[in-house]
């Protein structure tokens, strides 16, 4: 058996995950896990899918054939799954929204060796005044070494400058470890 993931975008409209699924079972394949989401007027998603190694040319050529359909369609052979070691971090943002937050929480995790394991951003109306919100939810891996409050003192210095709000949970534990607003009124 081979593991292959699929990335996938085409304009939205009804019938589209029913048309892949439908491409990958009669390949003889099996969808394993899949995130797929609406933005823009588009919808992509990430598949995991499993077929048997004398299956996958006509399965990658069933997934071509999509092309005519409207899909954009990258499929790779997955390695071996490693084991990630270490804690998983659940990571919520809440904040007044501006360019660059993405890029300083991220830079500020992979300066730490930690790793996304998932992240979903968007943007929200504030309750008062109408302002944007920008709000980031992650699972965040870090290394086996790094203690959670060395993270956590990096992050709350963080926000302070981008002037949001982080929380850094234990996932393990669904414990709050600290909430940090350093919003200025």
């Amino acid at each position: 058996m081979k593991t292959l993931v699929l990335t996938f975008i085409a304009d939205d409209r009804a019938g589209l995950i029913k048309t892949l699924s439908e491409a990958v079972t009669a390949a003889g394949g099996n969808w394993l896990e899949s995130r797929m989401a609406r933005l823009a007027e588009k919808f992509a998603g990430i598949a995991r899918v499993e077929i048997a190694n004398d299956k996958e040319a006509a399965l990658k050529e069933a997934l071509s054939a999509l092309a005519a359909q409207g899909f954009t369609l990258t499929v790779e052979t997955a390695g071996a799954q490693a084991l990630p070691d270490g804690p998983v971090l659940n990571l919520d943002l809440l904040g007044p929204d501006h360019p660059g937050i993405v890029h300083d929480i991220t830079q500020c995790l992979a300066g730490h060796g930690a790793s996304v394991e998932e992240m979903e951003t968007s943007l929200q109306r504030a309750p008062m005044g109408g302002d944007m919100l920008f709000r980031a939810q992650a699972r965040v891996r870090i290394p086996a070494g790094l203690s959670e409050d060395t993270l956590r003192h990096a992050l709350e210095a963080l926000a302070s400058a981008l002037m949001v709000d982080i929380t850094l949970r234990d996932e393990a534990a669904k414990i709050e470890r600290g909430s940090h607003d350093r919003r200025k009124k």
